[in-house]
């Protein structure tokens, strides 16, 4: 059988261990690793894989846009996205063209999506970028649940709207809500992959915004900008996040 050559996408190195562990089993070979969406690119372009784990929620460039920049340059190799949180795995992977892991999966699963990888290498090119273009063209449902975070030993259900933005500040982060903020022994990884793409968008390493609570954009220092929300505070965002930051303008893919 031949061998698939394949690039591991996970911004968190433990993440990518598990992964390459799993398919040393298996008749996959990891070429190379990537822990953003841009590395993931120039990867990709250089050694044109036949397969990709990709990881959705990771700083700057995730994984939905990783993968819409392929299909536009018609560079798209299978892709398996890799997520924590099953609200990516709503209707949008459900075409034919490419498969999910949803964490944490385990051998089993994971030798499950190299078969289904294999069967829809049989595709045409055209038939998979096409699918992924109407998979990016979908509305994903509104995502409704609260946000659960632990605080002072209790957990408080927060709506969306609620959150203006949050911030890490050393090993803490604080959820802002309006004058008063919790603080959350949690990461910002975590987190952030517990919101809604829809209204949450990281903007630097240590802030997260809610658009809807975005009053107006400011051009910064070489090329970033400061964030002015409705209350008056303001945020700088960082280099590495400018895609994401661009969404604030344009919207999320597919809306």
């Amino acid at each position: 059988m031949t061998i698939l050559r394949a690039i591991v996408v996970d911004d968190e190195e433990p993440a990518r261990e598990l992964l390459r562990g799993l398919l040393a089993s298996t008749d996959v070979e990891v070429v190379a690793e990537a822990s953003d969406g841009q590395e993931a690119l120039a990867a990709i372009q250089r050694l044109r894989p036949d397969l990709v784990f990709l990881d959705i929620q990771m700083p700057g460039t995730n994984g939905i846009e990783v993968a819409h920049v392929l299909a536009e340059r018609h560079e798209l190799p299978a892709v398996v996205f890799v997520t924590a949180y099953d609200q990516y795995a709503v209707r949008a992977f459900e075409v034919s063209a490419f498969d999910y892991l949803l964490k944490p999966f385990d051998a089993e699963r994971l030798a499950s999506a190299v078969t289904r990888v294999r069967e829809r290498r049989q595709q045409p090119e055209a038939a998979v970028i096409g699918a992924l273009n109407r998979l990016l063209a979908s509305p994903r449902p509104p995502t409704t649940e609260p946000v659960v975070v632990k605080t002072d030993g209790r957990h408080v259900f927060l709506g969306a709207s609620e959150i203006e933005w949050i911030e890490a500040v050393g090993k803490e982060v604080r959820v802002h809500l309006g004058a008063t903020a919790l603080t959350v022994r949690e990461s910002m990884n975590s987190i952030e992959g517990r919101l809604d793409p829809a209204h949450f968008v990281r903007v630097h390493r240590s802030a997260i915004v809610n658009r809807l609570h975005v009053r107006e954009m400011q051009p910064w220092f070489k090329g970033d900008w400061v964030l002015i929300l409705k209350r008056g505070t303001r945020i700088v965002t960082g280099r590495t996040y400018r895609t994401a930051v661009q969404r604030l303008i344009e919207g999320p893919p597919g809306r």
